[in-house]
């Protein structure tokens, strides 16, 4: 019996953190997201460019997110790496939700079960083939590509709007892509 207790006392706790996470983190960022976002052509496989690095992508490379819809509308979020000490591959799944509108590029991501972070599309080329995108603080952002490389055009653009943003660029991991 008190096993029960003990179960059903940390099943409480753990509903009641969450709960507390999610007030006190704010999922939208502040930064305008891209408008008259296009969900389908969104969809795909991605290369990552750069990112500021963080615990799962420590040591990553030929880092990939590939997009796709799920039965009940969601977006499915299979990232991908090979870590460089290990030779290990590396995969993780999530699913992305619109925080509003799906003409914005404003979404929340989820890996964890309940727990949800900023994921925000906030420049984009009219082809899709280059995109960047923020997290909900300034510890996250990534530059994306269908290619393995991104012309020095739109690298300087990107680079530009994060450091107006505030961003750290210097800090940025280029991500090696064989």
């Amino acid at each position: 019996m008190m096993d029960k207790k003990k179960t059903l006392l940390l099943v409480a706790a753990v509903a009641a953190g969450t709960a507390l996470y999610n007030l006190f983190k704010p999922i939208k960022s502040t930064v305008s997201v891209v408008q008259k976002f296009d969900k389908e052509r969104y969809l795909g496989k991605w290369f990552e460019i750069a990112r500021l690095d963080f615990h799962w992508e420590k040591n990553l490379k030929n880092v990939t997110a590939h997009y796709s819809l799920n039965k009940d509308g969601s977006i499915k979020v299979n990232n991908q790496g090979v870590n460089t000490v290990t030779g290990k591959n590396k995969q993780s799944i999530g699913k992305a939700l619109f925080i509003g509108s799906e003409d914005e590029g404003a979404l929340k991501v989820s890996f964890f079960g309940p727990f949800y972070s900023g994921y925000n599309v906030v420049k984009i080329d009219e082809d899709y083939k280059y995109a960047l995108v923020f997290g909900e603080n300034l510890d996250y952002m990534w530059i994306l590509s269908r290619e393995k490389s991104i012309p020095e055009t739109i690298k300087n653009d990107y680079l530009g709007y994060a450091v107006q943003c505030g961003y750290a660029t210097d800090n940025l991991v280029w991500t090696q892509q064989d």
